[in-house]
């Protein structure tokens, strides 16, 4: 059986007894539920996790020792691990957990030794810490087994993930009983986008805003937008050219491209950007930079000189509520698709890239804007 076989195994077991605990002790319970609970820390549940069904897969090693770099018979590679198998299954449930490893996150990366309760990994809530190694301890001195541990915590993530579900679910509900009240108006629309992206931790929610745009007007625009990518995934991973694509539906080439900046676009951004599209075979039509900041008119003056530089691509740089508003008086009819696609994309990003307050926030704003008729 392998690992990613096992998890979904045990996924299976966890589902079916929701409410019955495999960890023995009290305390090994509590640092569970403290670590799976965390909502500023999602590091430790993935590290724990991956641990765990290394030990399982390889009952010789010790959870302790993540770490090739260790070099003895009982280490391993945690990241691995994690990578391959953890990562795949969270997000293929939609665990709420990180969605990249937590071997590369600053506190667990560089350590090469044994994590054993007497080192003093600075990382924030310590306790957090300190709990996730006392129970990879734990397993090592066979106090607990790495099944009962990894039962737990899958166990736990599934009940957090059904509770986030039922409670975004009851908002929607609210949502939809006053499906026949007056639609909002253009700039009813922009006041609840510039209420949303006031929110903390809304690094993502520009993205969805264009990808929203496009979603409702493409097909009057004869252009489609390309799948996003990962919140946290790299151009150069990806092969993109910038945060969103659209192309052409007629000749499947991408015209024009988003990137997002929550900072100031300098000119250096802007020479990036020339050399992503600067190799490509075929020319990119327009190159549009969206930035919540202000925007400085020596950049955007330095913008219009690209155009002829790079043999007609044109580049722009737009504020992300000036774009939304210019789109919603544009395409005025469509303004409710608009809206509803945006809490569509909303939704449907994991945890990791739009939490779950971000979530809710946007359903409550918008159900205090209903207005009866």
């Amino acid at each position: 059986m392998t690992p990613s076989e096992r998890l979904e195994k045990l996924l299976i077991s966890a589902s079916a007894k929701l409410t019955k605990r495999s960890v023995r002790s009290k305390e090994n319970r509590t640092r569970v539920d403290a670590i799976c609970r965390s909502e500023s820390n999602r590091a430790c549940v993935r590290l724990l996790m991956a641990c765990m069904i290394a030990k399982l897969d390889r009952p010789e090693i010790d959870p302790r020792k993540p770490y090739t770099e260790i070099g003895t018979p009982d280490s391993f590679s945690g990241r691995s691990f994690d990578e391959q198998h953890v990562g795949r299954f969270v997000q293929s449930h939609r665990l709420p957990c990180n969605s990249t490893t937590a071997l590369l996150t600053p506190v667990l990366r560089n350590i090469g030794m044994a994590i054993t309760p007497d080192v003093v990994l600075i990382g924030k809530p310590r306790q957090l810490y300190a709990d996730t190694q006392l129970l990879l301890n734990e397993v090592a001195e066979k106090r607990e087994s790495a099944e009962s541990v990894l039962l737990d915590v899958i166990r736990t993530l599934v009940q957090i993930r059904d509770e986030r579900l039922k409670r975004l679910a009851q908002l929607q509900s609210e949502l939809r009983s006053g499906a026949d009240a007056l639609p909002l108006s253009s700039e009813a629309i922009v006041s609840l986008m510039r209420q949303h992206l006031a929110c903390t931790h809304s690094s993502r929610l520009p993205v969805l805003i264009v990808a929203a745009a496009y979603q409702a007007a493409g097909h009057r625009l004869g252009e489609r937008l390309l799948p996003l990518h990962s919140h946290n995934a790299a151009d150069q991973q990806t092969g993109a050219v910038g945060d969103i694509e659209v192309m052409l539906a007629s000749d499947d080439r991408v015209c024009t491209v988003y990137e997002m900046k929550h900072k100031v676009v300098t000119l250096d951004d802007l020479d990036r950007a020339v050399q992503k599209v600067a190799g490509r075979e075929e020319r990119i039509d327009n190159y549009v930079i969206i930035t919540t900041d202000r925007i400085d008119a020596t950049v955007s003056e330095y913008a219009v000189t690209l155009y002829e530089a790079t043999g007609g691509t044109e580049f722009v740089v737009l504020d992300c509520l000036g774009f939304i508003q210019h789109f919603l008086h544009l395409f005025h009819r469509c303004r409710t698709e608009f809206l509803d696609f945006y809490q569509w994309l909303l939704l449907d990003q994991p945890d990791s890239s739009v939490g779950l307050q971000l979530k809710e926030a946007f359903l409550v704003m918008r159900r205090a804007t209903i207005t009866p008729e």
